[in-house]
């Protein structure tokens, strides 16, 4: 079964208190906590004031995926706002494998989000220390957008890499992500799917969150 992450991002945030609560009362297992800094990618969300207030409202794990610049700069604030899980893009990462130490000895799972231009094999030397690999299905900085049909592909390709080393990293999938792509994506060798609009807009949350755990 796949791990559900819902991403807030596509949350009605004049009413946040409510979609918490309606994640909670779901089968989701994460929430996914987009933070963006307007440089790194052209869109600016929110900080760890706000994953502060997320880890206050749930007992799910708060899974946060940092698109910003300089991330070691901010991860003990992120570490002591309650983040479960910190995802750093190895594009904005000049010494990833010491971003990743970082992470975990602030004791937090450690996670690196790769573009749709990056190929799989830069995570060749550093795979084995990292607990989460986010393949991005859109381009990075805002929700709504298309799965771009080539992550299934990239999604493959991790999947034997993984394989192949016998390890325990697992394959997040972000961007694009509806009911219609979803078992295609997990059938792939994804094992988290990330779903804003595709939940949040739905006429039906909860069922819809439902419906992807089940794939």
């Amino acid at each position: 079964m796949a791990i559900v992450a819902p991403s807030l991002l596509a949350a009605n945030f004049i009413n946040l208190q409510a979609e918490c609560d309606m994640l909670n009362k779901s089968v989701a297992d994460w929430y996914h906590l987009d933070v963006m800094d307007g440089r790194f990618v052209p869109n600016i969300s929110f900080g760890p004031m706000l994953i502060d207030f997320f880890r206050k409202a749930t007992t799910k794990v708060c899974d946060v995926h940092l698109m910003i610049e300089n991330p070691e700069n901010y991860a003990e604030a992120f570490s002591n706002a309650g983040a479960d899980h910190l995802t750093v893009h190895i594009e904005a990462c000049t010494h990833l494998h010491r971003n990743l130490q970082q992470i975990k000895s602030l004791g937090m799972k450690a996670g690196v989000a790769i573009n749709p231009h990056t190929p799989v094999s830069l995570l060749n030397d550093v795979l084995h220390d990292i607990d989460i690999v986010c393949i991005m299905s859109v381009n990075p900085g805002f929700g709504g957008q298309s799965f771009i049909p080539h992550s299934l592909t990239k999604i493959r390709d991790l999947r034997q890499l993984i394989t192949d080393r016998s390890l325990p990293t697992l394959i997040e999938v972000d961007g694009g992500v509806t009911l219609e792509n979803a078992a295609q994506i997990v059938e792939a060798g994804a094992d988290v799917l990330v779903a804003g609009s595709s939940v949040f807009k739905s006429v039906d949350p909860i069922a819809t969150i439902a419906a992807l755990s089940k794939l």
